[in-house]
């Protein structure tokens, strides 16, 4: 019955969720940013960023049920203003880390506070601005679609819910963890110090891979 109304199989569900997990555990700008704001402003700063976060999966979850992902990757300046978006701001988080006076993203500091609108745009934006999602969407989700269980719409949009269910969990728990993070680094400023050009180090090259990164 379940293939019938255009559901995806258990096999299908449980290997997706296990590459969602994958993805999801593997440092980004999304999970960056999350850390940051939720040492800079709170968890539930950090929790209403997560929500913009979301809504970023749902829309790049949208576009590849519907096919837009697959118009996005076939116009060449689409992609490389993604790619080259993506690139500058990580080059940006890269330098907010290591610029004369800057702190570490683990590090509890003082900064003007964003209201919920902003907090929540800024996530959503980050999620948007990574080309890597909507790759991610165009190439995965049609390896665990079977068309011989129904509707390939609706096997798409149940995949994508099960991706965004995944990464809400392991973030949300990140956002929660990151003050015992912060706690563990405060009175360390050698470990603060490696953390920050490490961080702008991983960041860099990031960008770097992305700008790139020859367009498929």
């Amino acid at each position: 019955m379940m293939q019938e109304a255009g559901m995806p199989d258990g096999t299908s569900l449980i290997g997706f969720s296990l590459v969602a997990l994958g993805m999801v555990l593997t440092p980004g700008p999304n999970m960056i940013y999350l850390i940051s704001r939720s040492i800079c402003q709170g968890r539930m700063a950090g929790l209403i960023s997560l929500c913009g976060v979301a809504m970023g999966f749902v829309f790049y979850m949208l576009c590849a049920a519907f096919g837009i992902t697959a118009i996005v990757l076939a116009v060449p300046y689409a992609y490389d203003a993604l790619r080259i978006g993506g690139a500058l701001y990580l080059l940006w988080l890269a330098w907010q880390a290591v610029r004369p006076g800057g702190a570490s993203p683990f590090q509890v500091r003082e900064l003007p506070k964003d209201g919920r609108s902003r907090l929540f745009l800024m996530g959503l934006v980050t999620n948007l601005l990574n080309p890597k999602i909507a790759v991610m969407y165009l190439s995965l989700l049609p390896q665990f679609i079977e068309p011989q269980h129904g509707s390939v719409l609706a096997q798409s949009l149940a995949l994508g819910s099960l991706q965004i269910i995944v990464s809400l969990g392991v973030n949300a728990l990140i956002v929660v963890m990151a003050g015992a993070i912060a706690g563990f680094l405060a009175g360390r400023p050698v470990w603060l110090a490696i953390q920050r050009w490490l961080m702008a180090g991983v960041l860099g090259g990031l960008a770097y891979r992305m700008a790139t990164e020859a367009r498929r």
